[in-house]
């Protein structure tokens, strides 16, 4: 086979344009190796986009470009490893097409964007309402009657296995599941 002839449909050819550019420095690649790291370049990409739909378009991109010849693997690196690099890249483009991600660029003229962002960790009145709920509820425990109060703090306060809660109380395991149904139960009316 001459180097003038396309290549068959195992190995992956490159577009003339990659080809006449990159001819000294590409390696061919069979279509089985690059769709083998699939599932690992999904997983990657839903790590970084948190979107399954996102996550499936980035890897689809990386194998449209790969196919393409838009990129050229040249053998420095595994495989795996240039098909991350290019991977990342395309996560990159899909956060800037997306509206969903927030940006500190500070291109859109407004000074509140960083404020805007949303924080994975509570803001002082959610702490304050987390702590004024969880007061509600541990005075709700302490005016059940006791069986009830007991089987609640123990097996769903202190989180004591089962069987020790039983042996504890002196009830079976279906009694202690009643208790307790009855004291969610009476807090919820």
């Amino acid at each position: 086979m001459s180097a003038a002839q396309p290549q068959s449909h195992p190995t992956l050819a490159l577009s003339p344009v990659a080809a006449s550019v990159s001819a000294v420095t590409a390696m061919p690649l069979s279509m089985a190796e690059v769709v083998g790291h699939r599932a690992y370049l999904v997983r990657f990409a839903m790590r970084r986009l948190r979107d399954p739909m996102l996550a499936e378009d980035a890897v689809h991109d990386v194998f449209e470009a790969v196919l393409s010849g838009r990129a050229s693997f040249g053998g420095r690196a595994a495989l795996r490893s240039w098909l991350t690099a290019v991977l990342k890249n395309k996560i990159v483009d899909a956060m800037r097409r997306s509206p969903d991600h927030a940006t500190l660029d500070g291109d859109d003229n407004d000074a509140d964007t960083a404020r805007n962002i949303a924080s994975a960790q509570p803001g002082p009145c959610e702490i304050a309402e987390q702590r004024q709920l969880l007061a509600r509820a541990l005075a709700g425990i302490d005016a059940l009657p006791p069986g009830l109060r007991d089987a609640m703090r123990l097996r769903v306060i202190d989180e004591q296995p089962t069987d020790a809660v039983c042996r504890q109380l002196g009830i079976s395991e279906d009694n202690l599941f009643v208790r307790v149904h009855r004291a969610r139960r009476h807090l919820l009316s």
